[in-house]
């Protein structure tokens, strides 16, 4: 088997931890009436997964960087597989929060492992894209698996989703354990070398725009299913083409902010997509019962919102290229930290004003993102500035 068919292999299975992740948000109602608690309880299930992966991912990375790669990229999956095992025989609330946290961490060591091992066997200068593809994976879990989900949850069961999951996994398992050669590990980056970064104010600046950025996003996409049905007013399949539409802006918009990177220079494309998913964010929360208005606001909303991911990585890198998988470890755990603190505001909003209120307070969060933003892109223009006038 050529290594390209083995990266795609791992941009499927990267499908497969995605959607356990996002599939949540799109049958939160379904799976609060089952379990029998409210809507703003059950999106504490997305607090908790979050929390778990941005603390516990770059522990257990760390804790088995000697490991073969192989074997952990396996033994992560066996973890996922329990995860869904643990959540389709949950009996309550509680099991699955304990659910959610071994999902969390078992996709969160996986993807970090995954796109290692996709790195190493890709063809020589094809590193790039095949870390592309394996995150391309990931990222069709929002656009395809959510609304999929949905779906399935209306048709059938919603426990259906996490049984067809973990099947699939360990088909999954199976064909990695034939196909993907084995791969020694790394040394290991202890946690404080890691944190060390965080001591420099210009890193750490720079950090709080993905939490500003991904904090008022979550604030409304957690809630996003009752949203459309209770206060658009959508109908179940108009839900699932709004969730579809949602996830397919997503990835252009992800494609848009790297190339607007490049072509529009990182200032104008990240100040201007935080400028755009704040306002946007407004006017879902404006217009909140207009079907007619709701859907070309929920692609432009997600279009904006996933613009910024490519473009704050690529400014990230840029301050430490020296340790830039280090600096996109901490991005990725402050992203995880920022989603989990606003699934609890949102539950906050939600339980105590109102869905449309989490619009507003979700324009609000990403706002303040742009505070941090034009004052590290100050900083850097400053550095830039001073760096010519010495070598002048």
């Amino acid at each position: 088997m050529s290594n390209t068919w083995k990266i795609y292999i791992l941009a499927i299975a990267s499908f497969l931890v995605g959607t356990s992740e996002f599939v949540i948000a799109g049958i939160l109602d379904m799976l609060a009436r089952d379990v029998g608690v409210s809507v703003a309880a059950a999106g504490q299930l997305i607090t908790v997964y979050s929390l778990a992966y941005a603390i516990g991912t770059p522990i257990l990375i760390a804790l088995t960087a000697r490991m073969d790669r192989k074997k952990l990229m396996l033994s992560a999956l066996g973890l996922f597989f329990l995860g869904n095992l643990i959540t389709i025989t949950s009996s309550g609330y509680g099991m699955l929060m304990g659910a959610r946290i071994i999902l969390a961490i078992s996709t969160g060591v996986f993807m970090v492992v995954a796109l290692t091992v996709a790195a190493k066997i890709a063809n020589p200068g094809k590193q790039g894209g095949s870390i592309a593809t394996v995150l391309l994976g990931f990222n069709l879990a929002l656009i395809l698996g959510v609304p999929l989900g949905r779906l399935i949850a209306g048709s059938y069961d919603w426990k259906i989703i996490f049984t067809g999951i973990g099947v699939l996994s360990l088909i999954a398992m199976i064909v990695l354990l034939l196909t993907i050669p084995k791969s020694e590990g790394e040394a290991p980056v202890p946690i404080r070398e890691q944190l060390a970064l965080l001591k420099t104010p210009r890193i750490s600046v720079a950090l709080s725009i993905s939490f500003f950025w991904i904090l008022g996003y979550t604030i409304l996409y957690t809630y996003i299913t009752p949203f459309l049905l209770t206060i658009t007013g959508m109908s179940e399949r108009m839900v699932s083409i709004g969730l579809f539409t949602f996830g397919l802006a997503s990835l252009l918009g992800s494609q848009v902010g790297g190339y607007g990177a490049d072509k529009w220079g990182i200032p104008r494309t990240m100040v201007g997509g935080l400028l755009f998913h704040s306002g946007i964010l407004f006017l879902l929360a404006a217009f909140a019962h207009s079907s007619m208005l709701v859907l070309p606001l929920l692609m432009l909303w997600s279009f904006f919102a996933w613009s910024t991911g490519p473009v704050q990585q690529v400014y990230l890198i840029g301050m430490a290229p020296q340790a830039s998988g280090i600096i996109l470890s901490l991005n990725n755990s402050i992203v995880q930290l920022g989603m989990a603190v606003g699934a609890v505001i949102g539950g906050i909003i939600v339980d105590s004003i109102s869905l449309t209120a989490a619009g507003w307070l979700g324009g609000i969060g990403v706002a303040l993102g742009l505070i941090p933003a034009v004052y590290s892109l100050t900083m850097r223009r400053r550095s830039a500035f001073e760096e010519q006038t010495l070598e002048n």
